[in-house]
C-alpha cells in the first residue's frame, strides 16, 4: 500500500510539474509574440513618416526611425530597465510596499553585468526575464518613434539620436516607474490607473516632442510673416495611410503586452491581470480596441473628411481609451474615441497658432489625446480599484489629473532642456541651406526615387 501511495504521489507531482511547465512555456511565448507585433508599430511609423515627408526628405526620415530603434534598445538594456525598477517610490530609491522596487532590488537583476547579469542574458532556468524585458524595450522604442514624426525635415540625425536615448531610456521609464508599477507613488498615493499607457507612454512622448519643437522651430516656409500657417503636404499620402494602419496592427501587441499572464510565481494570481493586479482578459481588449478604432475614425471623418486625419483618428481612438481598456464597456469606449476623433484636428490647429510646426500631429495625437484619455478615466472609472489588495486606492478624477500633470512635466521638461542644450551646442537643427536642398540630398548616400521624381518645393502656400 505504501509503495502504491508513493507511486501515486509521484505521478501527481509529475502531472503538476508538467502543468506548471506548460503554463510557463505559454507565458514565455505570450510575451515573445508581443515583440514582433510591436515591431510592426515601427514598420508603420517608418511608412507613415516617410510618406508624410516631402520627396527630398523621405529617406532621411526613414533613417531616423531606424536609428531610434537601434539606439533605444541598448539604452534600455544598459540603464532603462534599472530605472523602471529602482525609481517607483521616487528619487529616494527606497523599497516600496510590495517589496519589488528600489535601488537594491533593481541592482539584483536589472544590470547587464555582475551577479545581476544572470537575469540579463541567456539562462535556461529563467523563462520570463528576457521576453518581459523585450516587451518593455519595445515600449521604450515606441516613445522615440512618436517623437520622431513631429521633428521631420529639419533635425540633425545625431541630435535626434541623443533625444531618442533620453526619451526611451529615461523619461518614459521614470513615468512608468511612478505610474505603471504596483509600488509607484502615483499609484499608491493617488490611485492612478493607466492600463494601456495613454499617459505614461503617449502623453510623455507627445509633450517631450513639444519641448523639442519649441527649440527646433518650424520648417522653412511653414509660417508666413503674419503668423498664418501654410500646409506642407507629404509626398505620398497612401504610404502614410498604410503606415498608420500598420501602427494599429502593432497596437494589438502593445496592449497585449500590458496584460500580466496568470499562473506564474511572478503573476498576480491564476488569471490575467493588469500591471496593477486588477482583473482583466484579452476579451476586454478585443471589444474595446475595435470599438475605439471605429469611434476615432468616424469622429475624425465627420470633422474633417481628410484621409490623413481619419487614420490618425483611429490611432487617437485607441489612445483615448487605453487607460481604461480593462474597465470600459464597449459602447462607452466608442463614445470616448468618437470624441477624440472630433477634437483631433481642432487641437492640432490650435497648437499651430502658437507657431509650433508638428509635421504629423504627434503632439496632438499622442500628447493631447493621451491626457484626454487619462483624465476621462477619472470621470468614468471613479471608485474602481486602482490596485489589487484590501484597502487599495481607488480611481479618482483628482488622481488622474495629478498623474496627467506629472506626465506632462516629465515629458515637457526633459524634452525642452535636452533640446535646448543641443541647440546651444549646434547639434539640434540642420543649416537652412541643407533644409531647402533636402536632407536626402545632403545627408543620405542614396536616392528614394532614383528614376527622377522631382523634389518637393520648400512649402505650398
Amino acid at each position: 500500500m505504501e509503495e502504491q501511495l508513493a507511486e501515486l504521489a509521484a505521478k501527481v507531482a509529475a502531472i503538476e510539474t508538467k502543468g506548471n511547465l506548460t503554463n510557463t512555456m505559454f507565458a514565455e511565448t505570450y510575451y515573445y509574440l508581443t515583440i514582433p507585433l510591436m515591431i510592426i508599430i515601427h514598420a508603420g511609423f517608418l511608412a507613415y513618416e516617410m510618406g508624410a515627408s516631402r520627396a527630398k526628405n523621405a529617406l532621411s526620415s526613414g533613417v531616423k526611425n531606424i536609428l531610434a530603434i537601434a539606439f533605444v534598445i541598448p539604452a534600455f538594456y544598459f540603464f532603462g530597465w534599472w530605472v523602471y525598477w529602482a525609481f517607483p517610490t521616487g528619487f529616494s530609491l527606497s523599497e516600496g510596499p510590495n517589496g519589488i522596487s528600489g535601488a537594491a532590488y533593481a541592482n539584483s537583476f536589472a544590470w547587464g553585468w555582475g551577479e545581476a547579469a544572470a537575469a540579463m542574458g541567456p539562462n535556461i532556468d529563467d523563462q520570463i526575464s528576457g521576453v518581459f524585458w523585450g516587451a518593455f524595450t519595445l515600449f521604450a522604442a515606441t516613445t522615440a518613434s512618436i517623437m520622431s514624426g513631429a521633428v521631420i525635415e529639419r533635425i540633425q540625425t545625431v541630435g535626434f539620436v541623443i533625444l531618442a536615448v533620453i526619451l526611451g531610456g529615461f523619461s518614459w521609464t521614470l513615468a512608468a516607474a511612478w505610474g505603471w508599477h504596483a509600488d509607484g507613488w502615483l499609484v499608491q498615493s493617488w490611485g492612478l490607473h493607466d492600463f494601456g499607457a495613454a499617459g505614461l507612454v503617449h502623453a510623455v512622448a507627445g509633450f517631450f516632442a513639444l519641448g523639442v519643437l519649441i527649440n527646433l522651430g518650424p520648417r522653412v516656409g511653414k509660417f508666413n510673416a503674419d503668423g498664418t500657417a501654410n500646409h506642407i503636404p507629404g509626398h505620398n499620402l497612401p504610404l502614410t495611410a498604410m503606415g498608420l494602419m500598420l501602427i494599429i496592427v502593432g497596437f494589438w501587441g502593445f496592449l497585449m503586452a500590458c496584460v500580466v499572464v496568470g499562473g506564474e510565481a511572478w503573476s498576480w494570481g491564476a488569471n490575467f491581470a493588469t500591471i496593477y493586479g486588477t482583473p482583466t482578459n484579452l476579451g476586454a481588449l478585443s471589444f474595446n480596441i475595435l470599438m475605439s478604432v471605429a469611434g476615432g475614425i468616424i469622429g475624425a471623418w465627420l470633422g474633417t473628411r481628410d484621409p490623413f486625419w481619419m487614420m490618425s483618428g483611429a490611432l487617437a481612438g485607441i489612445i483615448s481609451v487605453a487607460s481604461g481598456l480593462d474597465i470600459y464597456w464597449p459602447a462607452l469606449a466608442f463614445i470616448i474615441a468618437f470624441g477624440a476623433g472630433l477634437i483631433l484636428k481642432p487641437a492640432a490647429t490650435f497648437l499651430e497658432k502658437f507657431g509650433i510646426d508638428d509635421a504629423v500631429g504627434a503632439v496632438t495625437v499622442h500628447g493631447t489625446i493621451g491626457i484626454y484619455g487619462l483624465v476621462t478615466l477619472g470621470i468614468f472609472g471613479v471608485g474602481y480599484p486602482a490596485l489589487l489588495g484590501e484597502g487599495a486606492p481607488t480611481i479618482s478624477l483628482v488622481g488622474q489629473i495629478v498623474g496627467a500633470v506629472v506626465f506632462i512635466a516629465i515629458g515637457l521638461v526633459t524634452g525642452y532642456v535636452s533640446a535646448l542644450i543641443l541647440k546651444m551646442v549646434g547639434m539640434l537643427r540642420v543649416p537652412e541651406a541643407a533644409e531647402i536642398a533636402g536632407l536626402d540630398t545632403v545627408k543620405v548616400p542614396a536616392q528614394a526615387y532614383p528614376e527622377g521624381i522631382a523634389a518637393s518645393p520648400p512649402a505650398a502656400s
